[in-house]
């Protein structure tokens, strides 16, 4: 079994058994966010604990087995982190969590929606706008 079928394995188990899925009673963070070009829909709520820390994290929504696995991963990943991490946390990371697949410009937005979501929520929480900038250009 080559790499590229271990990490196909690996975003089909989240996508099958996502991890931190459903929806937070008390939060301190709620993100919402689409991809128009093909629907997926993610939504993420945080508990910050002692104010800069990611303390619990769920999220829900719709979409690809790419969006939403990459969600799954990124809760796992973020909990327990500090909310500064959100902010150095890149689209390489995310590519790299995937297993670098080779992805067209509309699967590649699949791929960073959890993450535009992720730091649209925390930027909004510590009082700054997140600035998304074209992640299209990226071809595998």
């Amino acid at each position: 079994m080559s790499s590229a079928d271990i990490y196909r394995e690996l975003i089909l188990d989240y996508y099958r058994n996502p991890r931190n899925f459903g929806k937070l009673e008390k939060f301190d963070i709620e993100s919402h966010d689409t991809n128009p070009l093909c629907g997926d829909e993610v939504d993420m709520q945080i508990k910050v604990g002692d104010g800069s820390s990611i303390d619990q994290i769920k999220f829900s929504g719709k979409g690809c087995a790419i969006s939403l696995a990459s969600a799954s991963m990124l809760t796992e990943l973020a909990k327990g982190k500090k909310l500064d991490w959100v902010k150095v946390l890149s689209k390489e990371d995310v590519f790299k969590m995937l297993g670098n697949p080779e992805l067209g410009p509309s699967r590649v937005k699949c791929a960073l929606l959890g993450m535009k979501v992720l730091k649209t929520g925390v930027y909004g929480y510590l009082g700054a706008q997140y600035q998304d900038a074209d992640d299209s250009d990226r071809m595998g």
